[in-house]
């Protein structure tokens, strides 16, 4: 150090003092070098393992800052310049969205979402009234006062050129089958003011969040979605969303016992002890049961929870989200950091690397192209049924009272029926014997925690 301080001087080069800091107290010092051996898989008292022989990388005060090179204060008044020195404002009062081309006989996304939503209200409604017109007024309104014409006709966009591409696209999901303006815009098939659906569930002004419509695609038809997204708004703007995988409570305590030379074993009794309802290892300990008796019984458990209380929700490993992907306005590299992140067969993906909940909070546009299984199957029996029997069948309208469904149902042949082929679920539906399509809805929206229990008082009310 003292080379580099003659060195910085004859060369009259201004010196920077800074923290190399890799945890946050001094005592934290020996769980980061338990880390160490996690990540690269040793055991602490293997001497040739990685290491840092020093307790000095945490976070450090100014006066310990100043103490540690008192030859040179203006090292210290340096790193403070830099600091003053770094104008950066990251606003958080705006959303991120792709520029969109809106025809030029309109003025503005808002004139041509609302032309589109009134053509198409005129073809789906004979009866295009009072009622329908101030519906889609009402939304349009939030939507433009929220900003989020832009978002629509986006969706609309991806989910149009899956339909040119023979992609089956799912009815629509979600409280965002409550919008008059998505269905009308043929984002949903689901008609809200036939069953009374509320937009309120899916925007409201009180709540200002970017609007989340969740959207089903043909799994095998789900690449050339994202292949049209990258094309539409070019590669250096797409990408996909990094998840992050934690240390939690069991698997904290497995890892820190193994780089202890604690046997797997013995590890795995220990995280048995743990509390089923437990939300911490603290949480744990502290309802004073079988897993508090086993860490105070002994000096070596003592440490594997001391430094497993520190570890525990650090990131162990890293993802890729399994629906989630981001379109910036420009280039992501102006608003996001990227990560690579090698996928098995060897090929790296570029990744955001912000998990989807700070992608929402600086207000960018996260869609989830969802596959479903479901999907496909539907799409090869419409095929098959053309094939076999050449008959041309439009899935989007078929009968929704079909006695026979409602009779299959009744008897408890869901499998391969989504949202509907789940134990618990059959045997509701075995229970209610519903006879019409409003049953189903009903019990979609009561199989669920919190609703469930009224699942009981439904059946008897529909049966007399």
């Amino acid at each position: 150090m003292p080379k580099l301080i003659e060195i910085a001087r004859e060369m009259n080069v201004p010196l920077v003092l800074t923290n190399d800091c890799h945890y946050l107290h001094q005592e934290d010092s020996e769980a980061h070098d338990i880390l160490l051996c996690i990540q690269t898989g040793k055991q602490f008292n293997d001497p040739g393992r990685m290491r840092y022989n020093t307790t000095q990388l945490y976070f450090k005060s100014p006066d310990e800052m100043r103490s540690l090179f008192p030859e040179v204060p203006e090292a210290y008044e340096n790193t403070l310049r830099i600091a003053e020195m770094i104008d950066l404002e990251l606003r958080y009062d705006q959303f991120l969205l792709p520029e969109i081309e809106t025809p030029p006989q309109y003025q503005s996304m808002a004139d041509y979402l609302k032309a589109l939503c009134y053509e198409e209200a005129a073809r789906r409604y004979p009866d295009f009234g009072e009622e329908i017109r101030n519906r889609i007024d009402y939304e349009l309104g939030v939507i433009n006062r929220m900003g989020f014409d832009g978002y629509f006709l986006v969706v609309k966009d991806l989910i149009d050129n899956a339909r040119k591409q023979d992609v089956p696209v799912g009815p629509g999901r979600g409280s965002a089958a409550g919008s008059i303006v998505a269905y009308l815009l043929d984002i949903t098939r689901i008609d809200p003011i036939k069953y009374r659906l509320f937009f309120e569930r899916f925007l409201n002004p009180e709540r200002i969040g970017m609007p989340d419509i969740d959207i089903d695609f043909c799994a095998q038809g789900r690449s050339k979605v994202i292949d049209y997204v990258v094309q539409r708004y070019g590669r250096q703007s797409v990408t996909q969303i990094i998840t992050f995988g934690t240390l939690g409570a069991k698997s904290v305590i497995k890892d820190v016992a193994r780089v202890l030379s604690v046997p797997a074993s013995e590890a795995n009794n220990l995280t048995k002890l743990i509390s089923p309802g437990a939300k911490s290892l603290e949480d744990a300990y502290k309802v004073k049961g079988e897993f508090a008796d086993a860490i105070n019984s002994n000096e070596l458990y003592q440490s594997i929870y001391k430094h497993s209380l520190v570890l525990e929700g650090l990131i162990r490993q890293t993802g890729i989200h399994a629906a989630g992907l981001v379109i910036a306005p420009g280039d992501l590299t102006d608003y996001v950091p990227l990560a690579c992140s090698v996928q098995k067969g060897g090929d790296n993906a570029v990744l955001v690397q912000y998990e989807g909940k700070w992608l929402d909070d600086l207000k960018m546009l996260k869609m989830d192209i969802l596959g479903l299984k479901t999907l496909t199957l539907i799409k090869k029996t419409v095929d098959l049924v053309k094939e076999s029997q050449n008959i041309d069948i439009d899935i989007d309208k078929i009968s929704l009272d079909d006695k026979k469904v409602f009779k299959l149902l009744s008897q408890g042949e869901t499998k391969g029926v989504f949202q509907f082929e789940s134990d618990g679920m059959t045997k509701y539906l075995m229970d209610l014997k519903p006879n019409m399509f409003e049953d189903l809805i009903a019990m979609v929206a009561l199989f669920r925690p919190g609703p469930m229990r009224f699942i009981d008082t439904y059946i008897a009310r529909k049966h007399g």
